[in-house]
């Protein structure tokens, strides 16, 4: 589904310029939930607006189904943390969800369907003609995946997309992006600054050293399904795999325990 190729990134030239990312190799299978994590300022948002076309990186390629990407591709779909931003207060919730459909070719009675059909499915039914204001935080980051969702992209990116929530919504929408994923095998890469959540949602967890960044570790998650927020977090593959990924965001990796 998607190949990231020697991929590079310098911010300006000169003794000012800052390469944030150093040549990044990655694959993501069909289907996939791909996790990135890593050191404050490493690069993890870099590398996804690389991915999905809103920056042009100075180095390498990124294909999207064999195709490159150099602009956002058509069946891709973003979902930011600061979901205030990218919901419009003037229009409704479900209007919010169904305007990206208008790239489509859609009606305007498919587009409602399918707007209808997405609020279903993140637990918003009730609350298509409301508008986003007058929802909490954790309801309008799920209007957010509504939308991704009624797009149905090839690929879903996530930048931190439940960092802005108080901890009990973060689980509620850690789970919600666990169901949705398994209903439409969706191909999800998911960046995120929770090393807990990376181990909890993911497939595979990516782990990125300092800046510039390249691939510290790539750790194949391999967890009881369906997951739950006590018993897997309890489960020593869990415990094993979360304290694996710390020490290699923290670059401690291989050290012994007196240098910890």
């Amino acid at each position: 589904m998607l190949e990231i190729s020697n991929l590079s990134h310098t911010y300006g030239s000169g003794p000012s310029a800052h390469t944030a990312l150093g040549g990044i190799d990655l694959s993501v299978a069909e289907g996939e939930l791909v996790c990135i994590v890593g050191p404050s300022g490493c690069g993890k948002s870099t590398l996804l607006r690389s991915v999905a076309g809103l920056i042009t990186p100075t180095g390498g390629r990124v294909l999207l189904k064999g195709v490159p990407v150099d602009q956002t591709p058509d069946d891709l779909a973003v979902v930011f943390q600061d979901y205030s931003r990218s919901l419009f207060p003037w229009m409704s919730v479900a209007d919010n969800v169904s305007l990206p459909l208008r790239r489509k070719g859609q009606d305007k009675r498919q587009r409602r369907r399918s707007a209808l059909d997405a609020l279903e499915q993140v637990g918003l039914g009730g609350a298509a003609d409301k508008y986003p204001w007058q929802l909490s935080g954790g309801m309008q980051q799920r209007v957010s995946i509504a939308r991704a969702l009624a797009y149905r992209p090839s690929l879903l990116l996530m930048d931190e997309p439940f960092g802005s929530v108080d901890a009990q919504t973060r689980e509620d929408l850690e789970d919600l992006t666990l169901r949705v994923r398994r209903h439409h095998n969706m191909t999800i890469l998911l960046i995120t600054h929770d090393i807990d959540e990376s181990v909890y949602v993911g497939d595979r967890v990516v782990v990125l050293s300092k800046s510039p960044a390249g691939i510290a570790g790539d750790l194949r998650v391999d967890l009881p399904s369906p997951r739950d927020q006590i018993s897997t977090r309890e489960h020593p593959d869990f415990v094993r795999l979360r304290a694996e990924v710390g020490r290699l965001v923290r670059g401690t990796r291989g050290q012994p325990a007196a240098a910890l």
